[in-house]
C-alpha cells in the first residue's frame, strides 16, 4: 500500500506531511497514517516540536473522502469517526510538545479538523477554510465543540450553517488562525516557530502544555466523544445518504419535502 504520511525530524521538530494528490481527501488508512506518525512524534525523545503540512503544492486537506464513506456500512463510519474525532483529540491532548499546523490552499471539513486538532495554526495568505458539510446532508459536528468557544455563537453558526469559504485574513480575525504569512513562506515561517519551541526546556514545555492542555479542555473531549454519536445520527438519514451520493455522483442532491423529526 502506497504511504500518504511522511515522517522525519529536522532540527529536534518533527514534520508530518499529507501526500494523498490531487486534494489530500482523507481516507481511513491515511487517518491511521496521520495518528502513527502523532503517536511517533509523541515518543520521540528528538523531536521536542511538530508541524502538520502538505506535500501537494496548493493543498492542505479537502476533507473525508465521501466516496469511500458511502461504499462503507455505519459501522465503518463510526469506526472513521473515532479516529478522526476520539483518538485525534486524544493524542494531541497528550502529546507533550507543541503542533503547527502550516496550512496552504484550501482546509476543508475534516482538513478543518486536522488543524485545529494542533496548537497553532500558520497560513498562507491564498489558504482557505470552510465548512461544506451541510450541503451534502451532514454536519461539522466536532466543530460545534470548539468553533463557538472561539469566534462565539453567532458567527459560529454563520460558519457552519451557511458552509461558506472564508480566507486566511478572516481565520486570523476570527482567531482560529495565529499566523498569516506569504504562501511560499509558510513551512519556512512553522519552521521557525517550532524552532523557537525546541529550543526551550522540554520538561518545562511538557508540563506547561499538560497544564494549558488541562486548563482549557472544559468538557472539550467529551463533546468530542458525542460529536461522534451526533454525526452517526445524522449520516443514517436519508437525507445524509442522498447528499453524499450526490456528491460522488457529481450532481444536484434531491432533499426531502420535509425536515427529519
Amino acid at each position: 500500500m502506497t504511504k500518504t504520511v511522511s515522517y522525519e525530524v529536522r532540527d529536534n521538530v518533527a514534520e508530518i506531511m499529507l501526500d494523498n494528490a490531487p486534494v489530500n481527501s482523507l481516507t481511513k488508512s491515511m487517518i491511521g497514517e496521520v495518528l502513527d506518525a502523532l503517536t511517533r512524534a509523541a515518543n520521540d525523545t528528538s523531536a521536542r516540536a511538530l508541524i502538520l503540512a502538505s506535500r501537494v503544492p496548493k493543498q492542505f486537506c479537502a476533507g473525508l473522502n465521501l466516496k469511500e464513506l458511502s461504499a462503507g456500512t455505519n459501522a465503518d463510519a463510526r469506526a472513521l469517526l473515532e479516529m478522526l474525532y476520539v483518538k485525534m483529540t486524544d493524542i494531541q491532548f497528550s502529546l507533550g510538545k507543541p503542533s503547527i499546523a502550516a496550512v496552504t490552499g484550501p482546509a476543508r471539513a475534516g482538513g478543518m479538523t486536522l488543524a485545529i486538532s494542533c496548537d497553532m495554526v500558520v497560513a498562507g495568505r491564498s489558504a482557505t477554510f470552510g465548512y461544506p458539510e451541510i450541503d451534502v446532508g451532514i454536519i461539522p459536528a466536532i466543530h460545534f465543540t470548539h468553533l463557538p468557544r472561539i469566534v462565539g455563537k453567532h458567527r459560529a453558526f454563520d460558519l457552519l450553517f451557511t458552509g461558506r469559504m472564508f480566507d486566511s485574513t478572516e481565520a486570523a480575525t476570527l482567531g482560529l488562525v495565529a499566523r498569516v504569512v506569504d504562501d511560499d513562506l509558510v513551512l519556512e515561517e512553522a519552521r521557525k516557530i517550532a524552532g523557537i519551541f525546541a529550543a526551550k526546556p522540554a520538561s518545562i514545555m511538557r508540563m506547561g502544555r499538560n497544564n494549558f492542555m488541562n486548563a482549557i479542555d472544559n468538557g472539550y473531549r467529551q463533546g468530542v466523544a458525542a460529536a461522534v454519536e451526533n454525526l452517526c445520527n445524522v449520516m443514517a438519514t436519508d437525507d445524509a445518504r442522498e447528499g453524499i451520493s450526490a456528491f460522488v455522483e457529481k450532481r444536484r442532491p434531491s432533499w426531502a419535502r420535509k425536515p427529519a423529526k
